[in-house]
């Protein structure tokens, strides 16, 4: 947006900013189209950069904001409160780029205020802008990206669909199912364990379905850091059910899977367990979960829209000296998304049966961490990093961590409660996509 004043002698005409004129502004198109197709090239996940709208009228900015965009960003170089009031239009699916260093100085990195945006990153009470204060950004492309990929985040989060094989649960909350389809559109699709015996049984009688499976597994035991310590049949049979799960999951048109009963009614159906099969659904870029449990699922698909990359449901522990133990048997390999990490398959741990990764994790790898408050709606967001894989009697992927910020706040939080983690600092990624959810965020960390 911009203006084109007319100088006047003897009299005050212009703002700040040189983008006073239709040559200047047709320069700073030229320019924001080559930031944008620069960023969308390093963006790390899908983003269409449309055409760059020069707007002057609020009737241009109008036509600009019914292009069909996700997310409009405005260029707020030089016009009236009225043209960025217009330019606004789109509400909460609108960021604000202002130059100071970046380019030509932008009036608006003056003139921005609370007059025109909301004072706080909370939801928008009835009266107030939609359009906050953090949704400005100051010359960082950096600062544009990441929201940018929160946007994605939210916009894939919302709507997704889920196979939940053995229903649709919630540990300590059983309206989270319904909780999850109400406020973020869930499409969950609950497939039974009496369809899943059936196809088990067929599974085990395809002897090509059988040698694939067996292929698969000798395979994975060649991965570089990989050490069998549970029978090889248990890992074969984890590739035979890591098959069915991706034919049910290509039935149902779906990239995200949950599992109840995972420790006990699969065991003997599968002659294995699950843990290791939805490691390798995570590791091959699907979104998988143990437990059917919708008070942390809808924060974990969230968060591997945000990390773009497989996060790990885990059971949490009572925080102590900035610390907390993170564990679970089900933990992906490939966290960054790349590499496989070093693991031991063992048996899964309450049970002693079938097959399940332990995991280590880089020493002082960056985490994010989400842990709901139930089914409210409430969600606590966390940064750590991994200090230690120790070996304790409880589920085999584990890792102690350290809590970055006033740790203490945790002991108000905790829930016996499953969290969410993904590598790296996703905080502000996170929070600003949760918060288009409808989600309140209540991030812990230093002022």
């Amino acid at each position: 947006m911009y203006a084109t004043p007319q100088r006047r002698e003897a009299a005050s005409w212009k703002s700040w900013s040189s983008i006073l004129t239709h040559e200047a502004a047709a320069e700073e198109a030229g320019r924001i189209a080559a930031e944008l197709s620069a960023l969308a090239a390093r963006a790390g996940f899908p983003l269409e950069i449309l055409p760059v709208a020069k707007v002057t009228a609020p009737e241009a900015a109008a036509e600009a904001l019914g292009s069909g965009q996700d997310v409009a960003i405005v260029y707020a170089a030089t016009g009236s409160g009225a043209l960025l009031r217009a330019c606004l239009a789109g509400g909460d699916k609108t960021i604000i780029f202002v130059r100071k260093r970046s380019g030509p100085l932008y009036y608006w990195y003056e003139a921005l205020s609370v007059k025109y945006l909301r004072a706080n990153a909370a939801a928008p009470g009835p009266e107030e802008p939609a359009v906050s204060v953090d949704d400005v950004v100051v010359d960082s492309q950096d600062e544009l990206r990441w929201r940018l990929q929160a946007f994605f985040a939210a916009r894939n989060f919302t709507g997704a669909r889920v196979v939940a094989l053995g229903g649709a649960g919630g540990k300590y909350a059983a309206d989270a199912p319904a909780k999850a389809r109400e406020c973020h559109g869930l499409d969950i699709i609950e497939v039974g364990y009496d369809e899943l015996a059936g196809r088990i049984r067929a599974a085990f009688e395809d002897r090509s379905r059988v040698a694939r499976a067996e292929a698969w597994a000798a395979a994975y035991a060649r991965l570089p850091g990989t050490k069998l310590e549970t029978d090889q049949s248990f890992v074969v049979n984890a590739f035979l059910l890591y098959g069915i799960f991706k034919d049910i999951l290509a039935e149902r048109r779906a990239s995200i899977f949950t599992i109840n009963s995972c420790m006990g009614t699969i065991l003997p159906m599968a002659r294995t367990t699950a843990c290791l099969t939805l490691s390798l659904l995570n590791d091959e870029g699907l979104v998988a979960f143990c437990e059917s449990d919708f008070v942390i699922i809808p924060a974990g698909i969230l968060l591997h829209f945000v990390a773009r990359a497989p996060v790990f449901l885990h059971n949490s522990t009572f925080p102590h000296d900035g610390i907390v133990t993170c564990a679970h048997c089900t933990s992906p390999r490939r966290m960054d998304g790349a590499r496989y990490a070093p693991a031991r398959i063992l048996t899964h741990y309450e049970s002693e049966y079938g097959a399940a990764p332990k995991v280590a994790m880089p020493e002082g790898q960056a985490l994010t961490f989400i842990d709901p408050e139930y089914a409210t709606g409430r969600w606590v967001g966390m940064r750590g990093e991994v200090i230690d894989n120790p070996f304790y009697e409880c589920c085999r992927s584990q890792q102690d961590v350290r809590i970055r910020g006033p740790w203490r706040r945790l002991l108000a939080e905790i829930r016996d409660s499953h969290w969410v983690m993904a590598y790296g600092d996703h905080v502000r990624a996170a929070g600003y996509a949760a918060r288009r959810c409808g989600i309140a965020w209540d991030p812990i960390e230093d002022a």
